[in-house]
């Protein structure tokens, strides 16, 4: 009787500690676009596949991102729509990351040197709908490190692809440790009217001194044929690059 009696009291335990750890293992976390233009505390989250989430319920409270800021969010799937609905599932926001979000920035006489030309490791860079993702690592210390998506007209080319150079200003930090980030580049600039793809050259310096300029060689596709990004494992950093 006694052991019926340990077992009563032990089993609910067990079973509310197997619900905690569904809950948790229920958690996604995910790259995302806001879509948001009023700055409601109930917006969109559209991800890298083309779902689309009503953030239903949101743990950061008063918390009203911008529309199409890039994030990183940490979501719990509260409801499934079905087939035809407008979105795809109601969810709960349990943290989110703004990530830098920026535009082509115009290279001219007097922005040469201001947006530097330090060296910087990639990490990772693709395109996802209308964006130029890309993951670094720089050596740094406290300062604030600059990061641009440039386009320079006095440079021309001859190949029909459009030319962008992923700039890193280092601000003269101390290269104490590596620090790693992600930023994000709206493309919707260099659209080409009816075209449905613009194949992209990224040049950058690397720490890589066998050569001056690496490049990479993306195509950004929009429209009905919009560039679908390959499945990543993002996280919250943990710790915060600080850069802009």
């Amino acid at each position: 009787m006694k052991k019926i009696f340990l077992l009563a009291l032990i089993f609910p335990l067990l079973l509310s500690c197997s619900n905690d750890e569904a809950e948790m293992n229920d958690s996604i976390v995910k790259l995302a676009t806001v879509e948001n233009p009023s700055q409601l505390t109930n917006f969109y989250l559209n991800l890298e596949d083309s779902t689309r989430l009503w953030v239903l319920n949101n743990d950061i409270k008063y918390y009203r991102p911008k529309d199409e800021q890039r994030v990183i969010v940490d979501y719990t799937i509260l409801t499934e729509k079905p087939r035809g609905s407008t979105y795809d599932n109601d969810v709960k926001v349990n943290d989110i990351y703004e990530v830098l979000t920026k535009g082509i920035f115009p290279i001219t006489a007097s922005t040469q040197d201001s947006i530097g030309n330090d060296p910087i490791a990639i990490t990772g860079l693709w395109v996802s709908g209308d964006f130029l993702n890309v993951e670094f690592v720089y050596p740094g210390y406290s300062k604030m490190h600059y990061i641009t998506l440039a386009s320079d007209a006095s440079k021309t080319y001859t190949d029909g692809k459009v030319h962008l150079e992923f700039r890193h200003n280092a601000n003269d930090d101390y290269p104490s440790f590596n620090i790693s980030g992600i930023v994000c580049f709206n493309l919707k600039s260099i659209r080409k009217s009816g075209a449905t793809s613009v194949d992209l050259v990224i040049h950058t310096t690397e720490f890589d001194y066998t050569t001056a300029d690496k490049t990479y060689n993306r195509t950004y596709k929009y429209g009905s044929s919009a560039s679908a990004a390959p499945e990543r494992n993002i996280r919250i950093p943990a710790k915060k690059a600080r850069i802009n």
